[in-house]
């Protein structure tokens, strides 16, 4: 079983944060470090480590960071000039908290994907 991460703590409310959504699957609220306009972190509600560790059983909730990635874009009025959509698996893909979480970001040019 995974380790508790600081964002179970913050899904439940144990760390006071601000939620931008929340339902029975995924939660959603903006990134104390923010790399863009609008930098939003969504999350499932169940620890799954990383990519790696998702099963067929996820799908739900995976589909559900999605459609909720897009309302929360129209919300912060970033969907009519685009956005980008990150998720980042173990060390070498940047990943830092091992809970996996989308990463919303736009409100201005984001650039290449990859800055080689």
């Amino acid at each position: 079983m995974a380790e508790e991460t600081i964002f179970s703590k913050i899904i439940r409310q144990e760390i006071p944060t601000p939620l931008l959504y929340q339902d029975e699957l995924v939660t959603a609220f903006r990134d104390i470090a923010p790399r863009a306009s609008t930098h939003i972190l969504i999350i499932p509600n169940t620890l799954i480590p990383t990519v790696n560790d998702v099963t067929e059983a996820d799908e739900l909730t995976l589909g559900r960071m999605i459609t909720v990635a897009k309302k929360l874009a129209a919300e912060e009025g970033i969907d009519e000039n685009g956005y980008r959509l990150i998720m980042n698996c173990n060390d070498h893909g940047g990943q830092e908290v091992y809970h996996i979480h989308m990463h919303l970001l736009g409100g201005k040019p984001l650039g290449p994907m990859l800055a080689v």
